[in-house]
């Protein structure tokens, strides 16, 4: 049987996994990622990642077909290029071919965002629907549409931005540079800066007492989980207002895809309902009803594995492709 491994290249992790023919994850190694001690020590760690979870699995490399990784930021996944990803202090960064000359195998990247919607699509909550829309709440708000199992790009690679999409209602400067952009509140540190803004104007809330002296940047998204959870006004206001925000994104991008489903995934979807309910309530108010009444929407199912599952999945198909799909030769 042929492996896959799958890695998702994160800017405080780097996990690696094997992954079967089937999409099923054997087995996974995780180490930090230590980006600031630059690129180079970056890929000998993953070499090295790649040796352990071979020898841990009890595979040879000559069983392993392709690598594939998720990257965060912009990429060129022709060439095989991190073009800039900032939590990695990485531009123009040749990501495949530094792991292809380390580990002697072809190596494919991609986004990883893409990666995680593609493993959800083949694997997780969106298995055996067409259309898929997914989306990632973390520290920021990214998208991703996959059609018939193909993964959408656009040009210059750069489809998905759902968190730049400006709305008149944020007033926050986004790192873009542009003011507005959905993701300065709908993400995990939007929620808890959108709270933090109003303690500081002197809101009260139970949040204040939990702090035990602490500054209010110590203050976390899942702190307002917890307070919505406990009937504090503030948090409650602060879920239903970030929902709202996130059902008129969403409405654009239901009315451009079309999508059968939206699974929902990243860490500030843990808020689950608080969260989604009012999201749910904004986008059926918000599109026409011939795309709700056919619209699905879940949460993630595979969690973190879903990166690491997708990018060696994606990995394979682009290694046997031909044609006009994406490929790229390390």
């Amino acid at each position: 049987m042929n492996y896959s491994i799958g890695m998702d290249i994160g800017g405080t992790n780097v996990v690696c996994g094997l992954v079967n023919a089937d999409g099923k994850l054997l087995h996974k190694i995780k180490q930090p990622t230590e980006s600031s001690k630059g690129s180079s020590y970056v890929f000998d760690k993953i070499g090295r990642m790649i040796e352990e979870l071979l020898v841990k699995s009890g595979i040879e490399k000559s069983q392993v077909s392709v690598i594939g990784a998720g990257t965060p930021g912009f990429i060129d996944p022709i060439k095989g290029i991190t073009l800039f990803a900032g939590n990695l202090r990485w531009t123009q960064v040749h990501t495949a071919e530094e792991i292809s000359r380390r580990t002697g195998l072809p190596v494919y990247i991609d986004n990883d965002v893409r990666m995680y919607v593609y493993g959800e699509a083949l694997c997780g909550a969106a298995r055996g629907y067409e259309h898929v829309l997914g989306i990632t709440i973390g520290t920021g708000l990214a998208a991703s549409m996959i059609n018939n199992g193909q993964l959408y790009y656009g040009s210059g690679y750069m489809a998905g931005e759902l968190g730049h999409i400006l709305m008149p209602e944020i007033t926050y400067r986004c790192g873009c540079g542009m003011t507005g952009c959905l993701e300065t509140a709908v993400s995990g540190t939007g929620i808890a800066r959108q709270a933090r803004e109003q303690m500081e104007n002197g809101r009260a809330s139970i949040m204040h007492d939990w702090l035990n002296g602490r500054s209010l940047e110590a203050l976390t998204a899942a702190d307002v989980s917890k307070a919505f959870d406990a009937g504090d006004p503030l948090a409650v206001e602060v879920l239903n207002h970030t929902g709202m925000l996130l059902g008129k994104g969403l409405a654009s991008a239901v009315t451009l895809y079309s999508p059968d489903i939206i699974v929902i995934g990243g860490g500030g979807a843990l808020a689950g309902e608080r969260l989604l309910a009012p999201m749910r309530e904004q986008l059926k108010q918000s599109v026409y009803s011939g795309y709700w009444d056919r619209l699905t929407i879940r949460t993630a199912e595979m969690l973190d594995d879903a990166g690491i599952v997708g990018s060696a999945m994606a990995a394979g198909e682009r290694l046997s492709s031909t044609g006009t799909q994406i490929h790229q030769q390390p």
